[in-house]
């Protein structure tokens, strides 16, 4: 199965999702690396929830629950955006809830994703941007085994100007690594 493991299950969104969307999309600690501006109101993200692109093909993006399947609660996001199949790259957002992280929950839906992203989608290049001050996050792309880059001055923090990671993973070097297991 693509979307899931013993572990976690990725889904699509659900009308009780919200409280939850509500709760991490105002997490303003976040807003810097995410480019978010504003608040979400709850009114938004039902809308949001009732009018979710259900085609990556033709919306460019999708977004995935994750969800821990022993407790059934739900505890981050996945985002895939900026889709271009013509030059075959997705770009990739991933949010676990604060009370969930430092439990391998991140680098198991990267897993996920990457899996989906390359052997069902069979995209060529999944790639994400992370700040350079975001340390537990640079660990799991480096330990995933993903080329990396720095963009200088790439966006704007509260403290000025900050440089970010941008991480790639080639469908090429995923499968290579892949068939090695």
């Amino acid at each position: 199965m693509f979307l899931e493991n013993n572990i976690l299950k990725l889904r699509a969104p659900e009308p009780e999702d919200l409280e939850n969307l509500y709760l991490w999309e105002n997490l303003t600690e976040y807003w810097v690396s995410c480019n978010t501006r504003q608040p979400y109101s709850r009114y938004a993200l039902k809308k949001y929830i009732s009018n979710i692109p259900t085609e990556v093909y033709s919306s460019g993006q999708l977004r995935l629950m994750i969800e821990d399947k022993d407790s059934g609660n739900t505890v981050g996001t996945v985002d895939l955006f900026d889709f271009d199949p013509h030059h075959s790259r997705i770009a990739l957002g991933l949010f676990v809830a604060p009370d969930c992280q430092g439990r391998g929950i991140a680098g198991s839906t990267l897993t996920l994703v990457e899996k989906y992203v390359f052997e069902f989608l069979k995209v060529n290049q999944l790639y994400c941007e992370i700040a350079i001050d975001n340390p537990a996050s640079l660990q799991i792309f480096r330990k995933a085994g993903y080329q990396e880059n720095i963009l200088k001055s790439w966006i704007m923090a509260p403290g000025g100007f900050q440089d970010i990671v941008l991480f790639q993973m080639l469908r090429d070097d995923y499968l290579a690594a892949n068939q090695a297991i």
